[in-house]
């Protein structure tokens, strides 16, 4: 995948970027529930895959946020052109595999391009994340429940691609809402990003469908 390397010298975060690279557990994340209502409403109608309508806007929100979209490497910071999601694929023996998506494209282009890859990866059983593993948003679903929080696994030392994932939509005051979750390394990422990825989220579910 393509990227560029980032001046570090003319960085603005560089103080925030060496205290946060210093901690044990680098991390911020935020669990918020999204208005899906209309989303949903038209996911049905149309006779769409929930997960693969929404993993789609959730990469192009992901990847709307630049800082989305850089890594910590050899000490520095590069920020990919474009990043593919990798998602957990369930299996019917009750485990999993990894499923790398591009979603690079129009959703018509991307949705048979992306059930055609996640047969592919059911059949191949993968737990490998490719040839660049840096490059990749991770993104996992818990559809059996609805949740207000979430503590997600995360490797030693430290990686530094966004983690997003979602559960299940519950209904509230007459609408729906669904609860996502996001968990990022703080060396690159503050909280107005993560804010900024919502609202762009939010944009891409409703934009979806016009």
């Amino acid at each position: 995948m393509e990227y560029k390397v980032i001046d570090m010298a003319g960085y603005p975060r560089l103080k925030q970027f060496d205290y946060f690279c210093s901690l044990a557990y680098p991390y911020i994340g935020f669990t918020v529930n999204m208005d899906v209502t209309d989303f949903v409403h038209n996911v049905k109608k149309e006779g769409l895959p929930f997960f693969l309508s929404l993993c789609y806007c959730v990469a192009q929100a992901a990847n709307g946020v630049p800082e989305f979209r850089q890594r910590i490497k050899d000490g520095g910071i590069i920020q990919y052109d474009w990043c593919q999601t990798s998602h957990t694929e369930a299996l019917n023996d009750g485990s999993y595999c990894y499923c790398t998506l591009e979603s690079n494209m129009s959703f018509r282009e991307y949705l048979p391009k992306a059930l055609e890859a996640q047969k592919q990866a059911r059949a191949e059983r993968s737990l490998e994340d490719g040839e660049d593993g840096d490059s990749l948003l991770f993104v996992s679903s818990i559809p059996f429940i609805s949740y207000s929080s979430l503590i997600q696994p995360v490797p030693c030392p430290a990686d530094s691609n966004p983690r997003i994932s979602w559960g299940r939509y519950f209904h509230q005051n007459g609408r729906l809402f669904l609860p996502v979750t996001v968990l990022c390394h703080h060396a690159l990422v503050d909280a107005i990003h993560i804010s900024r990825f919502y609202a762009t989220l939010d944009m891409a579910l409703t934009s979806l469908f016009r």
